[in-house]
């Protein structure tokens, strides 16, 4: 098992910058395999952006490519998202994830989640 905690969320310009992190306790972090996720009001859970045990793989969804950046260091049980020019429609909770093996994008694939930090954008 692992017990994730987010933080770094907050209330941003758009076009403003805020780095997420995830701590981790429990089992080895670098067993896990690490995704973030956001859930906007009335609006399904999406992808935001995974990455492998070792770092060596990471995805992000379109709708953030080249803005944000997802990181992780096994020696601190800490995952990151980075989210540059981030805009409006970026406004959600994030949630980070854990899960065993491959690196999904479906949230259902994911089975251990923290309780989310709340980033709002403004205009």
């Amino acid at each position: 098992q692992v017990q994730l905690v987010e933080s770094g969320g907050g209330l941003v310009q758009a076009g403003g910058s805020l780095r997420l992190s995830c701590a981790a306790s429990g089992r080895t972090f670098s067993s896990w395999t690490m995704g973030w996720f956001r859930q906007a009001p009335g609006k399904e859970r999406e992808f935001v952006a995974s990455t492998s045990r070792s770092d060596a793989w990471t995805y992000y969804a379109d709708s953030v490519k080249g803005r944000f950046t997802i990181s992780r260091d096994n020696a601190k049980n800490t995952v990151y998202l980075q989210m540059n020019s981030l805009k409006p429609e970026d406004t959600a909770v994030y949630y980070c994830a854990a899960r065993l093996g491959t690196v999904p994008t479906d949230y259902r694939a994911y089975n251990y989640w923290g309780q989310g930090t709340q980033v709002t954008v403004s205009s």
